[in-house]
């Protein structure tokens, strides 16, 4: 990891796709800097380009013009420095929980392999190891007393909370989310934010989270991003409009997020 370097940085970002006729282009001329450990919630209107966004940080997807780099290196394809939750949590059925948050650990230090290359002690003593962090990110999610249980036995949410305690064992430089909490109930997504938001601060990782919902944008966030397209111009791309700082779990009425979420709806974006 370079030293004095942004945990990501863009620069005349843009990215386009082919259809009948030509190309659409999402956004164009997209500059950001993300310094040290933040929680940077983007918000927009859909089509703006917002999960796309996450795709080319993730380094699925390479962009059409402009850099992306995080800590000073390229972003060329995807690894472990940069992990993702989606809006539809994937798990394997025929493993318990905390087999499901070990998974990654065990795939990335070869462990699958290990498991008939080397002595049992050693294999023992490193699934030890294995579950017992494991067992500690479930903790940070409030599911530790369910990590015996398969996902079939539990709540949307709380398989939701296990795709939350897989991304975050492996310990990604940045974690992306994509809409993570948008199929669930309100009072469990209101459960997951503050788990999130807990992780949070219990790990150094920066947090990038995709969302149509302005209130739990500037709830969970410490950074708010929003993307619009230019009504005057419809066939360019969406450009970041509002960029502001914002104190993580203020009360919705207080007057500085009120003057915020009116900022913002003036420029254009509406929930």
């Amino acid at each position: 990891m370079a030293p004095n370097h942004p945990v990501l940085e863009c620069k005349k970002l843009a990215q386009r796709y082919r259809v009948r006729g030509g190309h659409q282009v999402v956004f164009e001329d997209l500059d950001l800097a993300i310094d040290g450990h933040q929680f940077v919630s983007v918000i927009g209107a859909s089509g703006c380009g917002k999960s796309t966004l996450l795709r080319l940080v993730l380094g699925a997807e390479r962009p059409w013009k402009g850099t992306l780099r995080s800590c000073g290196e390229p972003i060329t394809h995807p690894d472990r420095t940069r992990g993702i939750v989606f809006q539809k949590y994937s798990l394997f059925p025929h493993r318990t929980v905390v087999e499901n948050v070990m998974f990654g650990l065990e795939l990335s230090r070869t462990y699958l392999a290990q498991k008939w290359l080397t002595w049992p002690w050693y294999r023992s003593r490193q699934h030890r190891q294995f579950r017992a962090e494991a067992m500690h990110r479930l903790e940070q999610v409030k599911l530790h007393e369910h990590a015996g249980k398969y996902p079939h036995q539990l709540s949307g949410g709380m398989q939701q909370r296990v795709a939350i305690a897989q991304a975050l064992i492996m310990k990604p430089r940045i974690l992306l989310m994509d809409e993570p909490f948008g199929a669930l109930d309100p009072s469990t997504r209101e459960s997951l934010q503050r788990a999130i938001v807990a992780a949070f601060h219990d790990q150094q990782t920066t947090i990038v989270l995709v969302t149509h919902n302005l209130e739990e944008a500037v709830y969970v966030g410490t950074r708010l991003l929003v993307l619009a397209r230019d009504p005057r111009t419809p066939a360019a791309g969406s450009r970041i409009v509002v960029d502001e700082a914002v104190r993580q779990g203020a009360p919705l009425d207080a007057p500085e997020t009120q003057e915020l979420l009116a900022h913002v709806r003036h420029a254009g974006f509406t929930d």
